[in-house]
C-alpha cells in the first residue's frame, strides 16, 4: 500500500467518525432535551442511509466482484448477509445495553448505569458501520473495478451524514440522565470510536484474505440492516409521529443513493 492509498484510507475512516464528533458536540449548542419530532426524523434518516448504503455500497459490489470473478454471483451476497444478521444477534444478545425508548436493558445483565447502557446501545450499532467503511476502503486498496475511490468516500461521507444527527440523538438524553454537557459529549464522542476501529481491523483482515472480500461485504450489509431493523425502525416508529420517521427514512435513502450512484 503505497502513501497515496494510505492518506485516502486514513480521510475515509475519519470523515464518519468526524461525523459523530460534531453531532456529539451539538450538547454546547442545543437546549437540554430534543423534540420526540425531530429524534424520530433524525432515526429514520439514519434508518434509509444505512439500507441504502447496505444495498449499493455492499451487496450490489459483492455481487458483481463474485461474478466478475467467475463464481457463484449470489453466493457470497447471500451468504454473508445471514452471517452478518446472526453476528449482530449474538452481539445483541450477550453486550448490555439499553435504547432511548425503553426503561429495561437488554443483553446480559449488569451493573452498568443508564448512562452507560444507552452508549453501549450506540457503540454495539456502530460496529456494522466501522466495518462497512474498512471493508470498502480494502476493496478500494485492493484495485477491485467495482469498488472506486469515489465509492467508498461516498459511502464515508453518508455514513458521516447520518452519524452527525446519530452523535446528538445519544448525546442529548444523557443530559436527562444528570451528566454534565462535557461529559454527556464525552461519551457520545467514545460511542463513535469504535468505527475507526472497526474499519482498522476490517482493512488489516481483509488485505490478508482479498478472496473473500464480497463475503465480508456482505457481512457488513447484514450486521447493517440487523440494526436498522432491530433499533432505528422500531425507535422512529414508537409512539406518535410515526410519518416523521416514515419520511426520515424515505430522505435518508434518497441521499445515501444519490451519492453512491453519481459518485460511485
Amino acid at each position: 500500500m503505497n502513501m497515496s492509498d494510505i492518506s485516502k484510507v486514513i480521510i475515509g475512516i475519519a470523515i464518519p467518525f468526524l461525523g459523530t464528533t460534531l453531532g456529539a458536540a451539538m450538547v454546547f449548542f442545543m437546549k437540554r432535551s430534543m423534540s420526540q419530532k425531530l429524534q424520530k426524523a433524525l432515526l429514520g434518516f439514519a434508518s434509509g442511509v444505512m439500507i441504502a448504503a447496505a444495498v449499493w455500497s455492499l451487496l450490489i459490489p459483492a455481487i458483481e466482484m463474485e461474478r466478475q470473478s467467475g463464481g457463484i454471483a449470489w453466493l457470497p451476497a447471500v451468504a454473508g448477509f445471514l452471517i452478518g444478521i446472526g453476528f449482530l444477534l449474538l452481539l445483541d444478545s450477550a453486550i448490555p445495553h439499553l435504547h432511548l425508548d425503553s426503561d429495561k436493558p437488554e443483553g446480559k445483565q449488569s451493573g452498568l448505569g443508564k448512562s452507560l447502557l444507552l452508549v453501549m446501545a450506540v457503540t454495539l450499532h456502530n460496529i456494522p458501520e466501522g466495518m462497512a467503511v474498512g471493508v470498502v476502503l480494502a476493496g478500494m486498496i485492493s484495485g477491485s473495478s467495482t469498488i472506486t475511490a469515489a465509492s467508498a468516500f461516498a459511502l464515508a461521507a453518508g455514513i458521516a451524514i447520518q452519524n452527525f444527527p446519530e452523535g446528538a440523538i445519544i448525546s442529548m438524553p444523557l443530559l436527562g440522565t444528570g451528566l454534565s454537557k462535557g461529559r454527556a459529549f464525552w461519551y457520545g464522542f467514545l460511542s463513535g470510536a469504535v468505527e475507526p476501529a472497526g474499519a482498522v481491523v476490517t482493512i488489516l483482515l481483509t488485505s490478508f484474505v482479498t478472496p473473500i472480500l464480497p463475503y465480508i461485504l456482505s457481512f457488513a450489509a447484514g450486521a447493517m440492516i440487523y440494526v436498522v431493523v432491530e433499533e432505528l425502525i422500531p425507535e422512529a416508529q414508537s409512539g406518535n409521529h410515526t410519518n416523521i420517521g416514515t419520511i426520515g427514512t424515505a430522505l435518508g435513502f434518497a441521499l445515501m443513493m444519490l451519492l453512491d450512484v453519481a459518485l460511485g
